[in-house]
């Protein structure tokens, strides 16, 4: 990836760490719904800022290292100094993250009519949270990968992609059962570049070729004229 890289999306997810109850009401309301559940809220807690202690420190200024450290910045109702450091943080993080994407989506219009219609259309109808079923090579210049789109943003069926006249390719280990999150396209003098990023965990595919036909395997009949 260029743009949406690991890192990029790593502190995306530190800035929804950072979202917190408004009232010291809601956050009792949360706890209370936890234990309603029988979940150990305490224990969840922890092992989320766990989770995620490694990206806080990296990427929030030093001011916030101390609630990381003894873990208040999740575990109790966050003081108005921790909100509003917070809020100056976000405020700053979306500012950054309009101008990455502004930037990315101004390079995409001036390539767009340079790229194989398959390809526009596969980077404009997102395949955000399709899930990889499988993937193989016929030929050393063909690809196929079929994801599993049901609760996708597009085609919410199983759909077949094969990409032809591929000159680079680069498979991730563990690639099928990953979601597929964002991609970047870019023109190239071989046809196109995709690069996808994936969850679960975070991983990269990384594809150069002519073109890609994409085959929805049964549609919905809002989707058919669609395709």
């Amino acid at each position: 990836m260029k743009v949406f890289t690991k890192s990029w999306y790593a502190e995306m997810q530190v800035r929804g760490f950072l979202v917190f109850p408004e009232t010291e009401q809601d956050w009792e309301e949360d706890v209370a719904g936890y234990t309603a559940k029988g979940l150990d809220f305490e224990k969840m807690r922890k092992e989320e800022l766990e989770f995620r202690k490694a990206d806080l420190l990296r990427f929030l200024p030093e001011s916030f290292h101390p609630y990381i450290h003894d873990g208040t910045i999740i575990s109790v109702f966050p003081s108005r100094e921790l909100r509003e450091m917070s809020e100056r943080w976000k405020c700053d993080y979306n500012d950054r993250m309009k101008i990455i994407s502004q930037n990315y989506r101004n390079g995409y219009d001036q390539i767009k009519d340079t790229l194989p219609q398959n390809a526009t259309q596969l980077h404009e109808k997102s395949l955000h949270d399709a899930i990889v079923l499988s993937y193989e090579s016929f030929s050393d210049d063909a690809f196929v990968l079929t994801l599993d789109c049901s609760g996708s943003y597009h085609y919410y069926t199983e759909v077949r992609l094969t990409f032809r006249g591929v000159t680079e390719l680069a498979v991730p280990e563990g690639l099928v059962g990953a979601w597929w999150l964002y991609d970047e396209i870019y023109a190239n003098e071989f046809g196109f570049e995709l690069h996808v990023l994936l969850d679960m965990p975070l991983m990269e595919l990384h594809i150069i070729a002519e073109d890609v036909l994409i085959e929805p395997q049964t549609l919905r009949t809002g989707e058919q004229n669609e395709a």
